[in-house]
């Protein structure tokens, strides 16, 4: 409770149905941004308000500074979080799939959101237990605020200017913090080329997620094994080559890296086994991908067909976040593919 400040329950219920009524929320309740509350936010950053951020040109529709702190009031951010937000914004609108039609495609892609640097530890982001889970405000608030200014600034709605089909449960969650503490290589954002120690944000958006459970060995070749069979199922496989990513877990990125892996060899390994045969693929109904290898004949050429296009950073996202508590990572399959590069978070303490 704020010194000096009696709220009134009534009048905060009010306000936040009004909210609602308004359509300013994603189904949950949101916080009234008052012009004191948002100049507190404008007053982290040294972009004028009116600075354009982003725009969806086939919808005509451009994001402000402004605009952005207004949502990120909205999503429970505190005015100390908003450097990141707009880090975060910038990182995405950096991606070829956002400037498309991303926001509004079929498939519903969530936005994967990396932060790195001292920022973590000062702002309190989880990159630990639980990391792609609920219970932090900085990595859910951050989040959230995405999916509030693609809803509220580029009217990207469900049922309507929004087109998923049934979309991802993590459409606006998945925020989380680089365990660099614990991973043995260098920070996501400094392969990407912002300075060791800088505070810094990585984004892209995301088709699926699904988590590799290998505890069961001690070889590294069963382990990426059972990670690139994960990466190449048929299921979300709808273009011949596609891009991919892994958040290791602690446990898994030391293994690797005690076997003489590092972000390189690991890539280089994928590349060379992730996807399926042609036969495969046709079992599944999926041997006519754009592409696709054929003869004189029309026929398709059989034998191995390969998913990740290459090893390069753009085609496998590689990040270290979790526990050390168990072997468990995640997979994450690109919408796109990620720009391979990182945004600097202004105005923090480096």
């Amino acid at each position: 409770m704020t010194a000096g400040i009696d709220p009134d329950p009534d009048l905060a219920a009010a306000a936040v149905e009004h909210c609602f009524e308004q359509g300013w929320t994603d189904g949950l309740p949101v916080v009234p941004a008052s012009r004191a509350l948002v100049d507190r936010f404008l007053a982290t950053t040294d972009l004028a308000p009116e600075t354009e951020i982003g725009r969806l040109p086939q919808l005509d529709r451009a994001v402000t500074v402004e605009l952005a702190a207004i949502n990120a009031v909205m999503a429970g951010c505190r005015p100390e979080y908003f450097p990141v937000v707009l880090a975060a914004w910038a990182a995405l609108t950096a991606e070829r799939a956002t400037g498309g039609g991303g926001w509004q495609s079929t498939s519903g892609p969530a936005p994967l959101i990396v932060v790195n640097g001292p920022v973590r530890e000062a702002l309190g982001f989880n990159s630990t237990g639980g990391v792609f889970g609920p219970g932090f405000r900085p990595n859910a608030t951050v989040a959230r605020t995405i999916g509030l200014i693609v809803r509220n600034v580029y009217g990207v709605h469900p049922h309507a200017l929004e087109q998923a089909t049934q979309g991802l449960p993590g459409r606006w969650q998945i925020c989380i913090a680089e365990n660099e503490e614990e991973s043995p290589w260098e920070p996501l954002s400094v392969e990407a080329g912002v300075a060791p120690g800088e505070s810094a944000v990585s984004a892209t958006l995301l088709r699926t997620c699904e988590y590799v459970d290998n505890r069961h060995t001690g070889s590294v070749e069963q382990l990426l094994t059972d990670i690139a069979d994960t990466i190449s199922r048929t299921g979300a496989w709808i273009f011949r080559h596609a891009s991919a990513g892994i958040v290791f877990c602690p446990e898994h990125a030391q293994q690797l890296a005690a076997a003489g892996f590092g972000r390189a060899d690991v890539r280089a390994w994928l590349a060379q086994r992730c996807g399926r045969s042609v036969a495969d693929l046709a079992r599944a109904g999926k041997d006519g991908l754009d592409g696709q290898v054929r003869f004189a004949d029309g026929t398709r050429a059989d034998g191995f067909d390969p998913l990740l296009a290459g090893s390069g950073r753009e085609n496998l996202l590689l990040a270290v976040a979790g526990a050390r508590n168990a072997g468990i990572s995640m997979v994450v399959r690109l919408f796109s593919d990620w720009s391979g590069t990182s945004v600097p978070v202004a105005g923090v303490t480096r």
